[in-house]
């Protein structure tokens, strides 16, 4: 149901993206626009990976310094059939984690110090059973071209912002005349590009989560360590978290900055509702090969 759901928000986002498109410049703008987003994908596709990790600073481990944790990956990568994800850590001392890569074969997973100084092994096993499900549903890939639109139909706004302004409102007869229409793209289209954008990225949270408690062989592991998370993240600030990456992260790293508005616009799940999911696993045929 998840899948669908999300397969339908990003119809939805394409169909809005092309919209404007075609406001904006007609058949010709709607053809440039696409064509944009092509380019931008492209771009997201190869080098997105090493763009996040180099924002954060993550620095790649050796199986030399973190034994168990390399055979940990090692064993849950095989349960999900994918290959062996390269290990980062972050310094940073919220505790968090991401993934991130273009495929399963370019994973990576990358951890916080304050993760591994938080957590006990079977927390950790469970956050980095969720974060090889990201990667083998693609998740990465997924929410990189969620983005990537979202952000081309913000930056469609801003185009249809300065035409508004400078008289550019296409001259035929039609709806790229009507200020109501350009008043709609200038406002309401980027608020809805970013909640269909939030809404799948909560979507393959759920999945995630469903998919890491099978991986792990238990749901206590990640229900336990979600809650010391969000806790830790409500009271310890990421100085470096960015809104555009704040998807990536299993909890959300903003959280500590206190921010109602934020709340409006949640890129996870309440974890309280992830908590309550992954407790319902539990005493069911829910385990791995079940």
């Amino acid at each position: 149901m998840n899948t669908l759901k999300v397969g339908l928000l990003l119809v939805a986002l394409t169909a809005l993206f092309i919209w404007i498109g075609d406001v904006i410049g007609g058949p010709g703008g709607a053809t440039v626009a696409f064509l944009l987003a092509l380019v931008m994908n492209f771009a997201s596709y190869w080098f997105s990976d090493k763009i996040v990790l180099r924002m954060y600073g993550a620095r790649e481990l050796s199986p030399a310094e973190a034994p168990e944790l390399f055979r940990m990956t090692e064993r849950l990568a095989q349960r999900a059939g994918i290959p062996m994800p390269r290990l980062y850590v972050v310094e940073e001392p919220q505790p968090n984690a991401f993934a991130t890569g273009r495929s399963p074969a370019h994973g990576a997973v990358a951890v916080t110090t304050g993760l591994l100084n938080l957590l006990n092994y079977d927390e950790v096993e469970g956050v980095i059973a969720h974060e090889i499900a990201h990667i083998k549903h693609r998740d990465t890939l997924t929410m990189t071209v969620v983005a990537t639109i979202a952000g081309a139909v913000m930056l469609l706004a801003d185009m249809a912002r300065w035409a508004a302004i400078f008289g550019g409102m296409r001259s035929e007869e039609g709806e790229g005349q009507n200020p109501l229409v350009w008043l709609l793209i200038m406002i309401v289209a980027p608020i809805a590009a970013m909640l269909i954008q939030l809404a799948i990225s909560r979507a393959r949270e759920y999945e995630a989560d469903a998919t890491g408690a099978r991986l792990a062989g238990s749901p206590d592991g990640l229900a336990n360590a979600l809650l010391k998370l969000e806790q830790a993240a409500s009271r310890v600030p990421m100085m470096h978290a960015s809104p555009s990456t704040a998807h990536l992260f299993i909890v959300n790293p903003l959280k500590g900055w206190g921010s109602a508005l934020m709340s409006l616009f949640m890129t996870h799940p309440p974890i309280q509702e992830r908590v309550r999911r992954l407790q319902r696993m539990r005493g069911s045929e829910w385990y791995l090969g079940a």
